[in-house]
C-alpha cells in the first residue's frame, strides 16, 4: 500500500488531443497551480489522452507537449502516478520516463488522509456492460497488444479512429444504467481490497455516495471527465476529501 503524506490531488478522463487545445491549456494551468501549491502527489486515473497508440509515437509534437507539462511538475518535486484508462492502456515505460511519472496497476491501495483508499480507472466495475467487458478482455491481452504495436503508426491511428466511431455508435444504444458502475462490483472491490474509500473516473458521472458494507460503511467518489463546462479534481489531506471545480 502506498502511504501518501501531505496533500494529494487526483484527476481522470481529460481525453487530451491536439484538436482540443483548450483542454491542454487547462491541464497546463492545473499542473502549474498544483506545483505552486506544493502538492506532494498527483494521481491520474486514466484516459489522460483521448487515445494512445504506443510509446513509439512520443515524437508527435502534441505528445511531446503533454510529456513536457508533466515533466515540469515532476521536476518541481510532485510525485505523479498513473493508472491506465480504457483509451490509453498502451502507455508504457518510455512515456513514463519522458514524463517523470510512475505507472501503477489496474488498482492501487493507498493510505491517504488516514483512510485506506482504493484507486482505479473505473471501467472494471462497470460489469453490466457486457460487450465492453468482452472488448476490454481482448485489447488487454498481451497477444492483441503485441500484434497491434507491430503495425505501422499510420495503420494504428486509422484503426483507433475506426474503433472510436464504432464505440460512439454503440453507446447510443446503451442505457446510462448499463454504462454506470455496478453496485455489487463496487462493494466487492472495496471488501476484497480492505478499503473504506473508492475513487475512480470513467463513467463521466461525478458524484459522492456512502456505501453500506458488511463490516461498516465506505464512500465512493467519482471524478468528472474534462470537456466544455466540465472538469474537476479531488484533493485529499488529513482533513478529508474536497472537490476542486475546474470547469470552464
Amino acid at each position: 500500500m502506498l502511504t501518501i503524506g501531505g496533500t494529494a490531488r487526483l484527476v481522470s478522463d481529460l481525453h487530451l488531443r491536439a484538436e482540443r487545445p483548450d483542454l491542454t491549456r487547462r491541464f497546463g494551468e492545473f499542473l502549474a497551480a498544483t506545483a505552486a501549491a506544493k502538492v506532494e502527489t498527483l494521481f491520474i486515473l486514466g484516459d489522460l489522452f483521448e487515445y494512445w497508440i504506443g510509446d513509439d509515437d512520443l515524437a508527435d509534437p502534441f505528445n511531446t507537449q503533454v510529456c513536457r507539462l508533466l515533466r515540469d511538475l515532476a521536476d518541481c518535486g510532485t510525485r505523479i502516478y498513473f493508472i491506465a484508462g480504457n483509451r490509453d492502456f498502451l502507455i508504457g515505460e518510455r512515456l513514463a520516463a519522458a514524463a517523470g511519472i510512475t505507472l501503477l496497476g489496474e488498482t492501487e491501495r493507498v493510505a491517504a488522509g488516514g483512510t485506506a483508499t482504493l484507486l482505479m480507472h473505473g471501467d472494471t466495475v462497470c460489469t453490466d456492460d457486457l460487450p465492453y467487458q468482452e472488448f476490454r478482455r481482448m485489447v488487454r491481452s498481451l497477444q492483441w497488444q503485441a500484434d497491434f504495436l507491430a503495425r505501422p503508426l499510420a495503420e494504428r491511428r486509422a484503426e483507433v479512429e475506426n474503433l472510436r466511431r464504432r464505440s460512439a455508435a454503440a453507446m447510443q444504444d446503451k442505457t446510462a444504467a448499463i454504462m454506470d458502475a455496478n453496485a455489487a462490483a463496487i462493494r466487492t472491490a472495496l471488501t476484497s481490497h480492505g478499503c473504506t474509500r473508492l475513487i475512480h473516473g470513467h463513467t463521466h458521472r461525478p458524484g459522492h455516495e456512502t456505501i453500506a458494507l458488511a463490516a461498516g460503511s465506505a464512500e465512493r467518489w467519482v471524478l468528472s471527465d474534462w470537456d466544455s463546462g466540465r472538469g474537476d479534481a479531488l484533493e485529499i489531506d488529513a482533513a478529508g476529501v474536497r472537490r476542486i471545480d475546474l470547469s470552464r
